[in-house]
């Protein structure tokens, strides 16, 4: 009887008269992006197992946010998943907003939700530029990034910037949408369809890309839920689990969109799964630009929403006011809540912890790429080392969200 090859054995321990090596991939590797290190053990160029280390960003997310205050927590979430930071400030701010029993404005709901969806856009069209890019098709990669810069050109109109956001607050949002930003959308959305036609026609049937991510990475149904995946990773496997369907929040049981899944759950089936999930996000921007209501975007509550720059300028209460806000911070009644948004790797999750005092007693982040880096090993397991490359593009490893 034929014994199975070392790979499939998973060694433990190299011994110096075997053939099993153990070198480290990172995190100077081009590919590893600086912030993780693969500890491989390889028999030949076939990966008998895989070590990951995250932990070289040195982010402190939770620690920095627990030493500010509330509302001063809000930069730090866009240094998350900094490629969709509006998705980091709303799942913060609901967080907040459920613990207070905070009840914000309509019209709110669905800036907010139109901005997720556009950040979720930007989120991948970078994840799927950079992955093509990587196996050698730089051209999409150069595509999709020109049509991001159209998207952050929409983010830049409605917060003012266009990476690090800090665009929500607790209560609300900092600024409304624009008055042209209708046209705004369908401009940039005439250009996407354009840059997307043509990433299709370049990949999606190209025998080159194909071979080098149907098949690859491919983890089962079970296993992907064993692990705690969600997002992209999991849908690709067939599980139709997103959290605006299935814990809707702000107005998102208003819409109707769809949830694509894949079949085998390999990076080709990631990849597919991100490319539709772009146009699932367009169809909900336009049902709720035509559907927004007239009103406020953010509460009148003064004890919570930091007053307009023209009564801190110019009254001694507005100065007042905004003095003691960013002092002392907004005094958060005892206890706790989670709160969860679909993010553009998964279920982005933040657990807060308040003791009354204008600063959070505890901040915990539930980052949906951590998840997938725990699965990283299991996907790549009798795989070849140009493997790793298209599988942890297809992750979508934030350095910023894993290590926090």
């Amino acid at each position: 009887m034929a014994l199975p090859a070392r790979w499939q054995q998973k060694t433990e321990a190299s011994d110096p008269v075997e053939e099993v090596m153990e070198i480290q991939m990172g995190p100077s590797h081009p590919a590893s992006h600086g912030t993780i290190k693969f500890n491989l053990k390889l028999d030949g160029e076939r990966i008998v197992d895989c070590d990951v280390e995250v932990g070289y960003l040195h982010r402190g997310f939770e620690k920095m946010c627990e030493q500010g205050t509330w509302t001063q927590c809000f930069p730090y979430t866009d240094r998350l998943n900094y490629a969709s930071p509006c998705i980091n400030n709303v799942g913060f701010a609901l967080a907040v907003e459920k613990l207070a029993g905070i009840e914000i404005p309509e019209r709110c709901k669905y800036v907010r939700a139109i901005m997720s969806e556009v950040s979720r856009i930007t989120d991948h069209l970078t994840c799927l530029g950079m992955a093509s890019s990587e196996v050698g098709a730089v051209t999409v990669g150069f595509y999709m990034l020109e049509a991001r810069e159209l998207l952050y050109d929409l983010v830049e109109a409605v917060t003012g910037a266009r990476l690090t956001v800090t665009w929500c607050r607790v209560g609300g949002v900092a600024r409304d949408l624009p008055p042209d930003f209708n046209d705004r959308v369908q401009n940039a959305f005439r250009s996407l369809d354009s840059v997307l036609s043509d990433c299709d026609k370049l990949l999606t049937r190209n025998r080159v890309f194909i071979d080098r991510m149907s098949g690859i990475g491919a983890i089962s149904r079970e296993e992907a839920i064993s692990y705690g995946l969600t997002g992209p990773l999991l849908r690709a496997t067939g599980v139709p689990y997103d959290v605006r369907k299935a814990h809707p929040y702000l107005v998102y049981d208003r819409f109707d969109f769809e949830v694509p899944t894949g079949e085998k759950g390999d990076n080709y089936d990631r990849f597919n799964v991100r490319f539709q999930e772009m146009y699932q996000s367009r169809r909900i921007i336009e049902q709720a630009i035509a559907s927004i209501p007239e009103g406020p975007v953010s509460i009148t509550d003064p004890s919570i929403v930091l007053p307009p720059k023209h009564q801190v300028y110019n009254s001694i209460e507005g100065l007042m006011n905004h003095f003691k806000l960013i002092m002392e911070g907004i005094k958060i009644p005892p206890g706790e809540a989670y709160a969860a948004v679909e993010g553009g790797n998964g279920e982005l999750g933040f657990y807060v912890v308040s003791d009354g005092s204008g600063r959070p007693y505890r901040v915990r982040v539930r980052p949906p790429c951590f998840f997938g880096m725990s699965a990283l090993n299991q996907m790549l397991i009798g795989r070849m080392i140009p493997d790793i490359i298209t599988t942890f593009g297809m992750i979508n490893m934030i350095g910023g969200e894993c290590d926090r």
